[in-house]
């Protein structure tokens, strides 16, 4: 096929007309994108058509499978390189408490993690909050890490479907973030490139969530499930609650401690279940434990044998971090100021909007407005209650960790957090299911 087959301007206007785009068409706009031939303006144009036309599954299958091929592809042996994808959340920690279990079991887990996309919090942010700690790693390296040790962190590299690194800093800045076929594309293409043989979903929904509501949560699941299924790999998908903060830390530092303190057994109760419950499923689809109630035993027995945590410093020991954070938490940077924001009036907590949370949190420096931006890690929350639970007026809710300079910033976050982000009821109140669905 010649590069002038086809011509950017007639693809973009046949996809915003609503009709179907060959496997051929999409193979060839995201390589000749990929080549910096086609610019960011037309890309954009083209994100957008797709966004509000919608992509069908074999225009969803073509899109995949042009970013998986636009860079290399790993390959592992054996059935026990299980790896897991969260589609990002506030205060979502659970990765570095599940890697750890599951490494700990037997599992091999490759795990190449993001950095903060629009409100939620990234993985790659908060492990680098740790002194020392490498998340470039060749490929080379990332492989001999995973062979020897059984579990690696790393971020993004440009070996690694270099067309959804492009892609997903420009959907971030155009809002096409919250399509299901652009979704797919971009976990799949990573996730298969990076030579998992099965792959734990945890598809979030709710105010703090892409996926606003469990129908939603559900039809991305089944996407991926699929997309997974037609490269023969294993799958498994929870659909969990993110109508509130995961855990009660929302930051860097505080979010590592918080995982820390799982691992040792004294973590919040969700955060446990569901880090247990995730790395359960790895284990079961590792084969190392023939049911999930056994490997839910066996995950849990990691955590209390401390062979998870051992896990953890070897991983930091591994990857050049400063492995006394895992005992002295005053190694981690943390801002020194503390202001408590208190219960307006008695009543029952109904609900926060988790988007706004994460989005106060960037005000605050622990997040970018713009791929420049540096994360300050020692800026967070720490919430001292969840929803349904009831409160008395001037009872502490949220404790904003910052800086002596920052007194203003948050005065105006306490002003929003009340008025805006936190919504109290005066009739009881039901907790949320955290764990809403599981698909296969």
């Amino acid at each position: 096929m010649s590069k002038d087959e086809f011509q950017v301007y007639p693809l973009i206007d046949k996809k915003k007309h609503g009709e179907k785009l060959t496997s051929a068409e999409i193979k060839w706009f995201i390589q000749r994108y990929t080549q910096q031939l086609i610019p960011d303006y037309q890309m954009s144009a083209m994100l957008m058509a797709m966004f509000i036309r919608g992509m069908d599954t074999a225009e969803t299958a073509a899109l995949t499978d042009a970013m998986l091929e636009s860079g290399e592809r790993l390959r592992f042996p054996g059935r026990n390189v299980i790896d897991k994808h969260s589609t990002g959340g506030v205060g979502d920690k659970a990765s570095f408490v599940l890697a750890p279990i599951a490494s700990a079991a037997g599992v091999r887990v490759p795990m190449i993690a993001g950095r903060g996309l629009g409100h939620t919090g990234g993985t790659v942010d908060k492990i680098e909050a740790i002194s020392g700690f490498r998340t470039k790693l060749s490929l080379t390296e990332f492989s001999a890490k995973l062979q020897s040790e059984g579990l690696v962190l790393i971020g993004q590299t440009p070996e690694i479907a270099p067309a959804d690194r492009l892609l997903y800093a420009l959907r971030d800045v155009t809002a096409t973030i919250d399509s299901i076929p652009l979704i797919t594309a971009s976990i799949m293409s990573k996730k298969l490139a990076e030579g998992a043989n099965g792959i734990v979903f945890d598809i979030k929904c709710g105010t703090g969530a892409f996926m606003r509501t469990p129908k939603a949560a559900r039809s991305l699941a089944k996407s991926l499930i699929a997309t997974a299924g037609r490269f023969k790999k294993k799958a498994v998908a929870l659909v969990t609650d993110m109508n509130q903060p995961l855990g009660n830390e929302v930051g860097h530092s505080n979010e590592l401690i918080e995982s820390l303190e799982t691992l040792k057994g004294r973590g919040p109760a969700d955060l446990t279940e569901l880090s247990l419950h995730l790395a359960a499923h790895m284990i079961h689809l590792a084969g190392v434990e023939k049911t999930f109630p056994k490997a839910l035993a066996k995950a849990q027995e990691m955590v209390s044998s401390g062979k998870a945590l051992a896990e953890f410093r070897n991983l930091l020991r591994s990857q050049g971090g400063d492995v006394r954070v895992v005992d002295d938490y005053s190694l981690l940077p943390l801002a020194s100021e503390r202001t408590v924001i208190a219960a307006p009036g008695p009543g029952y907590i109904k609900m926060f909007d988790n988007t706004l949370i994460g989005l106060l949190l960037i005000d605050l420096g622990g997040g970018r407005r713009s791929k420049a931006d540096a994360i300050d890690h020692g800026v967070g929350f720490t919430f001292h209650k969840k929803i349904g639970d009831r409160v008395t007026r001037g009872e502490p809710i949220l404790t904003v960790i910052h800086h002596a300079h920052q007194k203003e910033v948050v005065k105006a976050i306490k002003t929003r957090f009340l008025k805006e982000a936190l919504t109290l009821s005066q009739t009881k109140v039901k907790p949320p299911k955290l764990i809403l669905d599981q698909l296969r």
